[in-house]
């Protein structure tokens, strides 16, 4: 079955849609006519007569990376830095039904994407920035909720579980071995460019923050190098920019084939959470599954 809350509301569409007009009543929010805009680590709904994007965490042992990404919100908002914000007047995370939901301000979006060189410069910027003094930031937790997800994602076959657990255990040993090369600082955590948007001023808006955290720069850019190096999905003038933008080539430090694996294996366990949503996923997670079991295979993976 899904993850559910402690009264039983299951994390599919219709579940989180309920949990989001609860929390709504509790905000003094209509939820009438809310539209689901994202269904993933997070279901994400944009009110109808609000200018406002509720989130709402697939589990509740989502809350303290839910309770960083409110403070980190609040923090760059006080840098100055471009940067979705949190609503101000409401006390956030709200629980409801085991389900941390939060608030946002809605960005309204150009029609312009945001390029591979801006994203390069937002995350210049960003780790230039100091480490913010008031907030507990932890430090990169390079495999995320993998372990989580291997363990409790139905439908999954006991094989599957088995080579990934294994999987797990040997990029853990290959990381423990690696020295890093840029000084730590701010990190977002899960630096892509469709964590940017570009409003209709025309201003490049970094979002999602529930993995920031203040670790060597090098977690950002394995992001971009491994779309374009393993997948694909970025073209040599794409990448060329975003490395020009950046100012350093995360392809050329030793420790780059150990992070592309880190990556490869989260891609692999994030859409296998929601393997049961549509033939089209389940299939992509059989895509990619296959192709972890062998190193020399192509990824010839599909963005989901």
């Amino acid at each position: 079955m899904p993850s559910a809350g402690p009264r039983g509301t299951e994390f599919t569409s219709a579940g989180a849609a309920r949990v989001m007009a609860a929390a709504c009543r509790q905000a003094r929010l209509e939820s009438d006519g809310a539209k689901l805009i994202r269904f993933g680590e997070n279901a994400l709904f944009r009110l109808a007569s609000h200018p406002v994007i509720v989130r709402v965490a697939r589990t509740g042992d989502y809350l303290p990376s839910v309770r960083n990404e409110v403070e980190v919100s609040r923090w760059l908002a006080q840098e100055g830095f471009p940067a979705a914000r949190v609503v101000e007047d409401l006390e956030q995370p709200l629980i409801v039904d085991g389900f941390p939901v939060t608030f946002w301000h809605l960005i309204r979006e150009s029609e312009r994407k945001p390029t591979y060189g801006e994203l390069g410069t937002v995350l210049r910027e960003l780790h230039s920035l100091r480490r913010p003094e008031n907030i507990n930031l932890p430090e990169y937790d390079a495999f995320g909720r993998s372990d989580l997800r291997i363990e409790k994602v139905p439908g999954i076959p006991d094989d599957d579980r088995t080579f990934l657990r294994k999987r797990g255990r040997e990029l853990r040993e290959r990381l423990a071995g690696l020295q890093f090369e840029l000084p730590k600082g701010p990190v977002h955590g899960d630096a892509h460019g469709d964590n940017l948007m570009v409003d209709q001023r025309g201003d490049v808006i970094l979002i999602d923050f529930e993995n920031f955290c203040c670790d060597h720069p090098e977690w950002d850019l394995m992001v971009t190098a491994t779309e374009y190096d393993s997948m694909g999905w970025a073209s040599d003038s794409d990448y060329a920019a975003f490395v020009d933008a950046y100012a350093w080539d995360l392809r050329q430090w030793p420790g780059f084939a150990t992070l592309r694996a880190i990556q490869e294996f989260k891609m692999t366990t994030w859409l296998m959470q929601n393997v049961n949503e549509s033939a089209d996923v389940a299939d992509e997670y059989a895509r990619r599954i296959a192709s972890l079991r062998d190193d020399d295979a192509p990824r010839d993976w599909q963005p989901g």
